[in-house]
């Protein structure tokens, strides 16, 4: 978060007297503490100030990095994750790489007769079958497929970070969110590394935090 002329003076006021009163604050800077009003609430929602009733405000002593990491290690795989494209474990290759152009997305998730997870697939996946002379009509999904328990997975209240490194940890484009049921997962979601990029985007930006 980039702080204005008058927010930076404000920190350095209250690194300077804390704790001090928001009247005190205005006066230093010949406000009024309507004017100032905006600014203060501004620094305290980001974290470089603090306010106790009836003491004032004083200094975190956190600096921008260390803010942002802090909100970046609060971010839930629910915050950023998309709709999942999900196929049937007997729809065939070409069917499949007909979805996954038609969506335009890099990763379908591939469910049971129950609809419950059973497997994923990549574009590698598809375009390694396709190199083939076989039929790609009367191939099925499930014979080319990533199958469970060889699937890394996330649930809603994952920490987005976590998410992330299981994606450079297995080098994978996307990872499906699940939800427990009865004996298997039902895919609820799906993070991509673009739902990263545009929390880092949010997130340096300062939007929706």
């Amino acid at each position: 978060m980039e702080l204005s002329n008058r927010q930076e003076k404000i920190v350095e006021i209250v690194k300077e007297n804390g704790p001090i009163t928001g009247e005190n604050i205005a006066d230093s800077l010949n406000l009024t503490r309507a004017t100032l009003r905006p600014d203060l609430a501004i620094l305290t929602m980001a974290g470089f100030l603090d306010a106790r009733p009836r003491v004032g405000y004083f200094y975190t002593g956190k600096t921008g990095s260390e803010l942002l990491t802090e909100k970046l290690k609060k971010l839930k795989v629910s915050d950023y994750n998309s709709i999942p494209i999900v196929v049937e474990e007997n729809i065939s290759v070409y069917d499949a790489i007909c979805s996954m152009f038609l969506d335009d997305v890099g990763t379908l998730f591939v469910v049971n007769k129950h609809a419950m997870l059973a497997g994923v697939l990549s574009r590698k996946d598809l375009l390694r079958a396709s190199m083939g002379k076989q039929d790609l009509t009367s191939v099925p999904v499930h014979i080319i497929m990533t199958r469970m328990p060889n699937i890394t997975i996330c649930k809603k209240g994952d920490l987005l970070i976590d998410a992330a490194q299981k994606l450079i940890d297995k080098q994978i484009d996307a990872l499906p969110v699940v939800q427990d049921v009865n004996d298997g997962y039902e895919v609820i979601g799906r993070i991509t590394k673009t739902n990263i990029t545009k929390a880092l985007v949010a997130l340096g930006r300062d939007e929706h935090l």
